[in-house]
């Protein structure tokens, strides 16, 4: 256990490492003012041919946004078991660890998505209803990807149906996979943009695992 413990922590730190050099490669490789309102933009040639490619769908777009709130309410719900717990234990010691940890994992990725929406790093290619948003990485995709495996992996440790555990757990992959992809051709995104989404929740993900596999095994 602590092996895969190890193995699961160094992973995240890779992908959170890999997510920084990215993010210092976009600042500086082949960055042309070639966005919207002439911003600037890394892989520049890279996206804009990828960008051509794809086009721009705002219905995808819609879809994909809506679908935003999945994720929202998967937190909301595990929110309100913790704090369920909570008024019913009368002490924060007595909430289950995993939910503490899942809440606390919560918190960060709220913290990453609001540094980047301070902090644009790229904007849209596109304008949205007029206005000019920062883009990199991903907010939705970042969302999805970083709450949705938290999903399967709460329910593997509190359902004892093995059927429905396998059924939550495609449902997770599917959603994810049309998320990603819809995202990525809708064409309000560049494609590192997404990539960037991808390498970070990977990386919060596996640091979020780790730290349940060290302190919330006994609980399981």
């Amino acid at each position: 256990m602590i092996k895969n413990e190890k193995r699961t922590l160094f992973a995240g730190l890779f992908f959170i490492a890999a997510f920084a050099v990215l993010t210092a490669l976009i600042l500086t490789v082949d960055v042309h003012p070639w966005g919207q309102n002439g911003t600037d933009i890394g892989f520049a040639s890279f996206n804009r041919r990828f960008h051509g490619l794809t086009g721009v769908n705002m219905m995808l777009y819609t879809i994909t946004d809506w679908l935003g709130l999945v994720p929202i309410a998967v937190c909301i719900i595990f929110g309100a078991t913790g704090l369920c717990q909570l008024i019913k234990r009368r002490s924060l010691f007595k909430v289950d660890r995993d939910l503490i940890v899942l809440g606390v994992y919560y918190a960060v990725i709220i913290f990453a998505y609001l540094l980047f929406e301070a902090v644009p790093v790229n904007f849209r290619p596109v304008f949205i209803d007029g206005v000019l948003e920062a883009s990199y990485p991903s907010s939705t995709v970042l969302l999805v990807l970083s709450v949705m495996p938290t999903l399967s992996e709460q329910t593997d440790r509190r359902l004892s149906n093995t059927a429905r555990k396998k059924a939550i757990r495609l449902f997770v992959v599917l959603f994810c996979a049309f998320m990603v992809t819809g995202r990525l051709i809708s064409g309000v995104h560049w494609f590192t943009d997404i990539a960037g989404s991808v390498i970070l929740s990977a990386g919060l993900f596996l640091l979020y695992k780790s730290c349940v596999l060290r302190f919330c095994q006994d609980e399981k």
